[in-house]
């Protein structure tokens, strides 16, 4: 639209008709967009301007003709004005679209009180415009528009309770500053990123009610700045070569950054404002003691002093008694002398000091200080606080800290990390509760009594000492402690906590602990199996269920009272002797689990001990030396799961209870890998355990066949009846060289098997199952299979990798399997890629059949190729 229409329309809508809007207006609901309206909206979508957006479409609408004669609804004056007045400038503009009423309604002078045209490109009429429709505003943005200074003349002189104005971005007259002097009802003015004045001269600034001024990163020969009422004034970052202030009331100062400022002005400025509370002159670098003594003096009432970044001050002589708040930050010549002077200040309550690197100490008696921050201080060695108040200190890259002294009553959490040179650390603070001292490397074992209960942290609950090389015992005796943390604290060699309320413990990295004493201590779970030269062990943990001693070679002597431990893990702890698991069982009679997998000391007398754990059900005694089971059988009446892998010195003769005698009737899984029993047993033991339901027998080298009817019970006394309420649903035979053939016909019963493995098994030719709810069956690495036949209606999953059996028999053998849907004939040798198509012929259940890569076919019918890898962990 031309400038001039719009104009035109902007005045016919000053002209409308105010009679014509009643006290209930109707809402039109129109059912077709007119063609007015059509256009409207197309120019508005063209336009890629904020401002036409936001001038353009509420002038356009508000100047606009409606038909009355749509749909209409029912809204009040009140209600609109309350939805309105919860939207920004943009949604009122488009809700000016919609109709008169609302039009109207959005026009209202309450939601337009605060104009913001920041960054648009608003021309000086559209501006005018807006000044006459809105005369009342309060709030005003120029910032950042093309003829900032003209439009803040206007702003000044047009809008007559303006109270806050921003501008700034392009170059400010002197004349708006004189025009500034006229807004009575001015309260805060914003300048930023100006030019201020045409030629370099002295720009006045005066006026009697404004409260706030902010001139920043702004560019000026000479500022005078006479507010009487001024109470807070910013000159931050902007080029001044003087400033001379006439504010008697102003209590904020911030000249930070003001580099082309010299120490005289510095001080001429702010000792003329004796009410100061708050001064900011960081990076004032020409700043000096004496001007700070000045300053100190004038401005009594000083609260906050931000004085970082001056190079030439000590602090010295100087004395502020009403000062909260101090920075300090890297001041090159703060030494130990300051602190001196600072301790004058009783008040004080924040300081900071990071990068002050002349001061080797820093000893302060301030009762009000509640916050300290040290930070890169290279030669600071000591520190003493005594503030009841203080709640946060920071101590970082200190790397010369050797003592620290900390009292209050405050302090509920403290971090010293990495400050390698630590040696000695005295707390008094009796709301400590988190206490970090990871990476200090020096610390000594006095560290220890200042956490325990006659030290001065009586409430602590989290201590860590990660990484503290020099520590070598660690004695804690603590009421109040719950979480301890010793990770890589590798010279520790004796650990003694009596800590009745800790709940977790993290010994990570402690491989040379020999000794270790738990009580009394809360812990549910204890994993000791990262500490493999632990030779003495105490524990009493009233509530622990799970505990763990792997690989405790050098374990000799264990003392374990834990009431509720249902788990143990001793594992390779081959010193473990018999006269320890009695003590164990008396001890821990829940247990209901217990491993104790090459413990090769322990014997009968040990084992016979197992009688006092009425709810033990899992049983580990792999790769011992064990040679009678009578004591097992007889203790452990309710053992559900036993293994014997790899027990060596177990004769035929030792399962016989088993499968003669009825023992263990509870017993659903064994493992008796790799171990030498002959096949007359192992026979038996298929045909009488009919309670088992998993069954491992990998790497048996005495194993030959598996073609017994074992449901016949010719090989034994027990009847053939039985035979129908055989359990078993695992069986696993991986790695049996000498097995040739297996053989499971239906008289064998074996109704409930799902899952027969026997993978590498080199020598196996014949496989006939009838087994009716198979499957898995994995027959991968057979290499000499030549015989395959499946009466498995259930059979899901078949592995045949690296077998060496030619298409035709692998079509016979599936033939028969309705429910297969993945198999595996990688490296095959004799299965080609044509056949997979005859593969799904015979067998149209399949949905994955895996060959190797340069055979896989994609027959339409593979919904997703997995990987052996993960069907042989799923299975």
């Amino acid at each position: 639209m031309e400038e001039g229409e719009l104009k035109r329309v902007w005045s016919s809508t000053d002209a409308e008709d105010d009679d014509t809007y009643h006290k209930r207006p109707k809402l039109e609901c129109p059912a077709s967009a007119s063609s007015d309206s059509s256009s409207m909206e197309e120019r508005t979508v063209a336009s890629s301007s904020r401002t036409h957006m936001f001038c353009h479409n509420f002038i356009l609408n508000h100047g606009r003709k409606d038909d009355d004669s749509q749909v209409r609804f029912d809204l009040t004056d009140d209600v609109l004005h309350v939805v309105f007045s919860f939207l920004k400038h943009v949604d009122l503009c488009r809700s000016a679209m919609v109709c008169r009423q609302w039009r109207v309604a959005s026009a209202h002078e309450d939601f337009w009180r605060v104009l913001t045209f920041k960054n648009m490109s608003i021309s000086i009429d559209q501006f005018e415009n807006m000044c006459r429709r809105y005369p009342n505003a309060t709030r005003v943005n120029v910032y950042g528009v093309p003829a900032v200074n003209a439009l803040a003349m206007k702003a000044a002189t047009s809008f007559r309770n303006l109270e806050i104005l921003t501008i700034g971005n392009g170059q400010i007259s002197e004349n708006f500053f004189q025009i500034l002097g006229e807004c009575n009802s001015l309260r805060s003015v914003t300048i930023s990123d100006a030019i201020l004045g045409s030629v370099p001269q002295e720009i006045h600034l005066s006026h009697d009610r404004l409260h706030k001024l902010k001139i920043r990163k702004c560019s000026a020969l000479r500022l005078s700045i006479r507010c009487p009422q001024l109470r807070s004034l910013s000159l931050k970052r902007s080029d001044m070569v003087l400033a001379m202030l006439n504010c008697p009331l102003l209590q904020h100062l911030d000249i930070a950054s003001c580099h082309k400022l010299q120490d005289a002005d510095i001080r001429s400025a702010v000792t003329s404002c004796p009410q100061l509370e708050s001064l900011d002159v960081s990076n004032s670098s020409c700043l000096g003691n004496e001007t700070l003594r000045e300053i100190a003096q004038a401005c009594a009432a000083l609260h906050i002093l931000n004085a970082s970044h001056c190079s030439n001050i000590s602090f010295e002589s100087v004395h502020l008694p009403m000062l909260t708040v101090l920075k300090l930050r890297s001041c090159e010549r703060i030494t130990s002398a300051s602190m001196t002077w600072i301790a004058n200040s009783p008040a004080l309550e924040v300081l900071e000091l990071d990068n002050c690197n002349m001061f080797t100490s820093v000893a302060l008696h301030l009762s009000c200080l509640q916050s300290l921050i040290l930070l890169n201080c290279r030669k600071f060695v000591e520190l003493n606080l005594q503030s009841t108040m203080l709640s946060s200190i920071t101590v970082a890259n200190c790397l010369a800290l050797r003592r620290v002294t900390i009292t209050s009553n405050a302090l509920r959490r403290l971090a010293l990390k990495k400050q390698e040179n630590l040696t000695a650390l005295v707390l008094q603070c009796q709301s400590l509760q988190e206490m970090d001292l990871s990476g200090c490397k020096s610390l000594s074992n006095t560290v220890c009594e200042s956490f325990s209960d006659v030290g001065g942290c009586p409430l602590l609950k989290s201590l860590i000492l990660d990484n503290c090389e020099s520590l070598t015992e660690v004695r804690f005796c603590n009421s109040s402690l719950s979480s301890l943390s010793l990770v890589g604290c590798r010279a520790v060699t004796s650990l003694a906590l009596k800590c009745p309320r800790l709940e977790q413990i993290c010994l990570d990295g402690c491989d040379n602990l020999e000794t270790a004493f738990f009580k009394p201590v809360a812990l549910r779970s204890l994993n000791l199996g990262i500490c493999p030269k632990l030779s003495v062990l105490s524990i009493e943990a009233p509530y622990m269920v799970s505990l763990d001693l792997k690989c405790f070679g050098g374990l000799s002597e264990s003392s374990i009272i834990c009431p509720l431990l249902t788990s143990l893990d001793a594992s390779f702890c081959g010193q473990l002797r018999d006269d320890c698991l009695p003590a164990i069982t008396a001890s821990c009679p829940l247990i209901e689990s217990l491993v104790l997998m090459s413990c090769s000391s322990i014997g009968s007398v040990g084992f016979s001990s197992l009688k006092g754990l009425q709810n033990l059900s899992v049983l580990d005694l792999s790769y011992t030396c064990l040679m009678n089971l009578e004591p097992i059988f007889k203790s452990c009446i309710q053992l559900k799961v036993l293994k014997l892998q790899a027990c060596k010195d177990l004769t035929d003769s030792s399962l016989e209870p088993l499968y003669k005698e009825g023992a263990l009737p509870a017993l659903e899984e064994l493992d008796l890998s790799y171990g030498t029993l002959c096949q007359t047993t192992i026979d038996d033991l298929l045909a009488c355990c009919t309670h088992l339901t998993h069954l491992s027998l990998n790497g048996c080298v005495n194993m030959h066949d598996l073609e017994h009817d074992w449901g016949s019970g010719e090989s034994n006394q027990e009847p053939a009846e039985t035979s129908t309420n055989r359990l078993l649903q695992n069986l696993s035979c991986v790695g049996c060289p000498n097995i040739r053939k297996v053989l499971i016909p239906p008289a064998a019963r074996f109704n409930h098997l799902s899952s027969l493995n026997l993978s590498l098994c080199v020598n196996l030719k014949e496989v006939d199952l009838a087994c009716s709810n198979l499957v898995l069956l994995n027959l991968s690495n057979c290499c000499s299979l030549e015989v395959l036949k499946l009466g498995c209606p259930r059979l899901s999953t078949l592995f045949l990798q690296s077998c060496k059996m030619d298409e035709a028999r692998v079509e016979a053998a599936i033939s028969g399997c309705g429910s297969l849907e993945t198999l595996d004939l990688r490296f095959c040798p004799k299965i080609s890629s044509v056949s997979m198509v005859r593969l799904q012929t015979v067998c149209p259940s399949l949905k994955r059949v895996f060959s190797s890569p340069n055979l896989l076919q994609d027959q339409g019918f593979a919904s997703n190729v997995l990987l052996y890898t993960t069907l042989s962990r799923l299975y």
